[in-house]
């Protein structure tokens, strides 16, 4: 259970399954061919995973001292798993992952493609050792890195299947998940900054230099409240333009009530938001957010396939 919760399997299974979202709840439901064969986009999964569980644990290694400040009860890394241990789950999990990439960039015959792998494994070590003190500059590089996993799904599985022939609807399906990327970015940069303000306390006695630091605790809640309306502005936009427009009733319906809905919820909240505990529900509102904003590719594209059997 120790080397699980190291590797924060919660997290990874999300992630997984948001991939899966898209694979099963999207793509395979358009008339399109694609580049993996189902075993090998599980492989792309795994692979995903594996380098995130990855990053989890180096990240571990290097805030043993931050967590036995902010979350005592769930440190791990030299208290039930040794650092010796945990460099060696590191890198085995790094190799695997990156091996994994290696093929399958070889099976769609884009062998360069492998280094996209690469450089996800070196940022996030980077990310762990150096840039995660920097305000601003760790939280996006986490955010982009997860929004690179909603586009790692188009570069090798779209991508490598498109000709001259179904160009124009293949761009179309990249487009989608470059939209769910951006949103994937936006969510995930909001909770990187909350995160920063539960672990305030922890990071300000390690002398880290987080935003919430930086600019203190009043301030950085400010900036998330304002910040947090650039997402719920555009997804009304959204919703407006292509679900309302096309009458797409019942994704309009989801996407007011669990996702717009939630996000004035979160907007709300941090105004006042002062306490660890706050902060915490805020982030777990977030999390939330961010999982039923993947899911609804899975009811517009439900919704747009009954409205054209009509």
């Amino acid at each position: 259970m120790n080397f699980l919760n190291l590797i924060r399997y919660k997290n990874l299974l999300m992630l997984a399954l948001m991939q899966l979202i898209f694979r099963y709840g999207f793509l395979k439901l358009q008339k399109i061919d694609l580049a993996l064969a189902d075993w090998q986009y599980g492989l792309l999964v795994l692979s995903t995973a594996l380098i995130a569980a990855a990053g989890y644990v180096i990240n571990d290694i290097f805030d043993q001292e931050t967590d036995k400040e902010n979350k005592a009860d769930k440190c791990i890394v030299g208290k039930t798993i040794s650092e010796n241990r945990a460099y060696n789950i590191y890198a085995l999990l790094n190799i695997s992952g990156v091996a994994i990439g290696f093929y399958l960039s070889n099976v769609i015959m884009r062998p360069t493609f492998a280094a996209i792998f690469v450089l996800i494994a070196a940022t996030l070590y980077i990310y762990a050792t150096s840039l995660k003190q920097m305000p601003l500059i760790g939280n996006i590089v986490v955010a982009l890195l997860l929004s690179l996993s909603v586009i790692i799904i188009g570069i090798f599985d779209i991508f490598p299947a498109t000709d001259t022939a179904n160009q124009e609807v293949m761009a179309g399906m990249f487009a989608i998940l470059i939209d769910y990327a951006v949103f994937a970015f936006m969510i995930n940069f909001l909770r990187e900054i909350v995160k920063d303000l539960e672990d305030f306390e922890g990071d300000s006695k390690q002398g880290m230099r987080t935003l919430a630091i930086v600019l203190g605790i009043p301030k950085t809640t400010k900036l998330v409240f304002a910040l947090s309306f650039i997402p719920t502005i555009l997804l009304f936009i959204y919703i407006n333009n292509y679900l309302i427009a096309n009458h797409l009733i019942a994704a309009t319906i989801y996407g007011l009530l669990f996702v717009s809905g939630p996000l004035l919820y979160f907007s709300i909240k941090t105004w006042s938001a002062q306490s660890k505990i706050d902060f915490q529900k805020l982030s777990k509102v977030l999390k939330w957010i961010l999982f039923f904003g993947i899911l609804s590719i899975l009811f517009i594209t439900l919704n747009i396939q009954y409205h054209a059997s009509k």
